[in-house]
C-alpha cells in the first residue's frame, strides 16, 4: 500500500503509517498534479488545499481513505467519494481550543490596539501610550454564531473575562444554551445586542454573505466582528465600506473569501484585499489550528481512523 501526504501535518502520521506502507510527500500540488499522482495511492492525507473534485476521485483507482487534518469537508466532493467507496475522515473538535484562543486573542488585540501600538514603538520608535486608549472585555456582550465545540469554548473563555454570552445555533434547543450559561437568540437579535460577534459556522448557501451591508447596519457602531470560520460568510466589500465609514468598530479574521485563489497556499502566491487599507482590520493566514497541541491531537486521531479503516495493527 501507498500513502500520499500533500500538506504540513504532524510527523507522527508519516512515522506510524510508514510502518505499514510506503509514505510519499508532495506539498500542495495543484488539482491537475494531484489527478496525475493519485492513481497509485491507497491513502491521501491532506488539509484543505487543493479541493478534491470528481476528476481527482475518478483518477484515484486505488484510493480507499482520505484523512483530512482539519474540520471542514466542503473542499471535498463527498458524493463522488461515497459513490467510489472512499472513506473520508476529518478531525472535528480537536482544534476547538486552538481556534477559541485565537478568537480571544484577536478580541484583545482590537480592543487594546496592541498591533498598531507595537508597530508604533518598533517601527516609528515612538513611546506614546496616550494614542492607544482601548476598552475592556469585562461587562461586554459576546455574540456567538455557531455554538458547537469552538463556539462553546469561546463562550467559556469569554465568561472568564466577565462577558455576557448570547448565541445562535439552529440545531440547538434553549436548554442547550442554558447549560453553557448562554442565552439563545436569532441572528438578528445577536447582531443587535452584541459588542463582539464571532463567527463559528460552516460556509453554506444560507450563511454566504451573512454579514453584508444590511446586517452590519443592524449592529452597534462600535461592534467588532470576528471570523474564524470560512471566507465568504462576510461580504468583504461591504465590510470594507462599513469600516471606512465608521459604521462598525473593527473586523478581525483568520480567513478570506479568496484565500485559495490564484496560487492558493503555495509559496510566493500574491494576495491582496481592499480591507488591508483599514487600520481597524486585522488578519492572519488561516492559522486557527496551527498549534503544536492541536496538530498532535489531530495527527493521533487521523492515524487511528486510517488504521481502523484498513485493519492495520
Amino acid at each position: 500500500m501507498k500513502c500520499l501526504i500533500i500538506d504540513v501535518v504532524h510527523s507522527a502520521i508519516a512515522e506510524e503509517l510508514g510502518k505499514y506502507m510506503q509514505v510519499d510527500t508532495k506539498m500542495l500540488p495543484t488539482q491537475e498534479e494531484l489527478a496525475t499522482l493519485i492513481p497509485d495511492y491507497d491513502v491521501l492525507i491532506m488539509r484543505v488545499d487543493p479541493a478534491i473534485n470528481k476528476t481527482i476521485l475518478d483518477a484515484a483507482k486505488n484510493l480507499k481513505v482520505i484523512g483530512v487534518c482539519s474540520v471542514g469537508l466542503n473542499h471535498i466532493d463527498m458524493e463522488a467519494a461515497k459513490a467510489k467507496g472512499i472513506q473520508v475522515f476529518n478531525a472535528p473538535g480537536l482544534n476547538a481550543n486552538a481556534v477559541a484562543e485565537l478568537t480571544i486573542s484577536k478580541m484583545l488585540d482590537l480592543s487594546r490596539h496592541t498591533i498598531p501600538a507595537n508597530a508604533d514603538v518598533k517601527v516609528n520608535k515612538n513611546w506614546d501610550k496616550y494614542k492607544f486608549v482601548g476598552r475592556e472585555l469585562r461587562g461586554k456582550t459576546l455574540g456567538i454564531l455557531g455554538f458547537g465545540r469552538i463556539g462553546r469554548r469561546v463562550g467559556e473563555l469569554g465568561r472568564a473575562f466577565g462577558m455576557t454570552v448570547v448565541a445562535y445555533d439552529p440545531y440547538l434547543k434553549p436548554e442547550d444554551f442554558e447549560k453553557e450559561h448562554a442565552v439563545g437568540l436569532d441572528v438578528k437579535e445577536v447582531l443587535k445586542q452584541a459588542d463582539f460577534v464571532t463567527i463559528h459556522m460552516p460556509l453554506t448557501p444560507e450563511t454566504k454573505n451573512l454579514f453584508n451591508a444590511d446586517s452590519i447596519a443592524e449592529m452597534k457602531d462600535d461592534a467588532v466582528v470576528l471570523n474564524m470560520a470560512r471566507g465568504g460568510i462576510v461580504n468583504e466589500q461591504d465590510m470594507y465600506e462599513a469600516l471606512k465609514a465608521g459604521k462598525i468598530g473593527g473586523y478581525a479574521s483568520d480567513v478570506m473569501e479568496n484565500e485559495l485563489a490564484a496560487g492558493g497556499l503555495t509559496e510566493g502566491a500574491g494576495f491582496d484585499s481592499p480591507l488591508f487599507q483599514c487600520d481597524n482590520f486585522i488578519v492572519t493566514p488561516h492559522l486557527g489550528a496551527q498549534t503544536v497541541d492541536a496538530s498532535r491531537d489531530i495527527g493521533a486521531h487521523i492515524i487511528s481512523k486510517v488504521k481502523e479503516a484498513l485493519n492495520l495493527g
